[in-house]
């Protein structure tokens, strides 16, 4: 093997997927079990008026792609996915999490007023 661009551009997406497995279910746990809502469906770093409306949809968010993410891993490391499969895996898990996360902000915050600047 070549050490060269795109081999270092795979090593840099399968270790990220890392700490992106490990956000994603820390921040379902907190959601689920500890019943944390500061972390949900927020725009500007903002929650929502009422975070608990919107925590299931967001903890399944982050569970899915966190499970998603951990499954990656695992298959790779077990050598059950090839190179195809597990980048087009984890780049469409990561783009999708982020745009459903982006709407759930967007969709919680719809009722909200408008913050003077």
């Amino acid at each position: 093997m070549v050490f060269d661009f795109s081999v270092a551009l795979t090593w840099i997406l399968f270790l990220a997927l890392f700490p992106m497995a490990f956000f994603w279910l820390r921040r379902a746990w907190r959601i689920l079990v500890g019943r944390d809502f500061s972390e949900v469906a927020l725009r500007r770093g903002e929650p929502p008026p009422d975070p608990a409306r919107y925590a299931p949809w967001e903890a399944a968010i982050n569970l899915v792609a966190g499970g998603i993410a951990t499954g990656v891993i695992v298959g790779v490391a077990l050598a059950q996915l090839d190179y195809a499969t597990w980048t087009a895996i984890a780049g469409s898990t990561i783009w999708c999490k982020f745009f459903a996360s982006f709407i759930l902000g967007r969709q919680a915050h719809l009722g909200a007023a408008k913050r003077p600047r």
